[in-house]
């Protein structure tokens, strides 16, 4: 659930919905835009829900996130994010690309496919490192080994 505040709506504002959002049991996450202010609901919405939202000062309206991954949805940061890795910004304005291959099987083959996926153009290259497999004579991956590669 986000509640989307008035444009103009005070510090004071913005903290009585925090307050009334933990004091239900739930965390607050807030987005500050140039024109809104938006105030995201983590936990048991339904506690929160059944509180009035109609009189309180500041509150435009109230939606529902039915998505479940709250924190990444545009409904409650419209304006995206920006995750930096190892100095890689995903979700800015450049597309960024990511490859490698789906098992690291040896030293030697995880460097050629770095070749290869830096000639590409990808910018992070990628392996797995433990693969479940339904048999457990199939190829598990090198596990730990793996990742310090």
């Amino acid at each position: 659930m986000i509640v989307i505040l008035k444009p103009g709506a005070s510090e004071a504002q913005v903290r009585h919905v925090i307050e009334r959002i933990e004091a239900a049991g739930c965390r607050a996450h807030i987005s500050k835009g140039e024109e809104l202010t938006i105030v995201g609901c983590i936990g048991d919405e339904a506690k929160v829900e059944r509180l009035s939202w109609a009189a309180v000062p500041g509150v435009e309206r109230v939606e529902r996130i039915t998505k479940p991954y709250k924190l990444a949805t545009r409904q409650l940061r419209p304006k995206g994010s920006v995750v930096d890795v190892a100095g890689v910004k995903i979700g800015g304005p450049e597309l960024i690309l990511m490859a490698g291959p789906c098992t690291v099987e040896n030293r030697e083959m995880l460097f050629d496919a770095a070749k290869a996926v830096k000639k590409a153009g990808a910018k992070i290259l990628r392996g797995g490192a433990f693969k479940p497999r339904t048999s457990p004579y199939d190829f598990q991956g090198l596990g730990e080994e793996g990742l310090k590669l």
